[in-house]
């Protein structure tokens, strides 16, 4: 009986990162409308896509600087005050991937319900909601015409 607790005990821990989700909390370094430094962690903001910082969108004809505008923004909501956020997953680059808080309201969909950020499809489906709000209200970057951020990010790839 010892040995078989020990052994589901062992699975258990094997199987750690997936049962007790990694929290990491502090005050970020914002880097993007949609990642931010904590520390020496990366962490990408799950389920969304914000405009790049040399991305512009098109209101009338004039361009505007969306991705330096939703970068402001989510240093506004931040204000320099410490984020907690909680890891679901590490992407491609390493960098973890995470749902963000400060006070209480969830970073992710605060920028999206907003209009800074999109919700990520590829590989969320979480802030869709927000989204049709922020885009029926024409908030953000739903104010203008702009290219979908994963978009332009493929098309200036070098």
């Amino acid at each position: 009986m010892k040995t078989t607790i020990l052994i589901l005990f062992i699975i258990l821990l094997s199987f750690s990162n997936f049962v007790f989700a990694k929290i990491i909390n502090g005050k970020p370094r914002i880097i993007d409308g949609d990642t931010i430094h904590i520390n020496t962690n990366k962490i990408r903001l799950h389920g969304i896509d914000a405009p790049e910082i040399k991305q512009t969108c098109k209101i009338d004809s004039k361009e505007w600087y969306c991705g330096k505008q939703s970068t402001k923004e989510l240093k506004k909501l931040i204000s320099n005050q410490k984020v907690e956020c909680i890891i679901n997953d590490v992407d491609i680059y390493n960098r973890f991937v995470a749902i963000c808080y400060v006070n209480e309201i969830n970073i992710n969909q605060w920028m999206v319900e907003n209009g800074w950020a999109i919700a990520y499809r590829y590989y969320s489906t979480d802030y869709i909601v927000e989204e049709k709000y922020a885009r029926d209200n024409k908030l953000g970057i739903w104010k203008s015409e702009f290219m979908k951020p994963y978009a332009y990010r493929q098309q200036n790839k070098k």
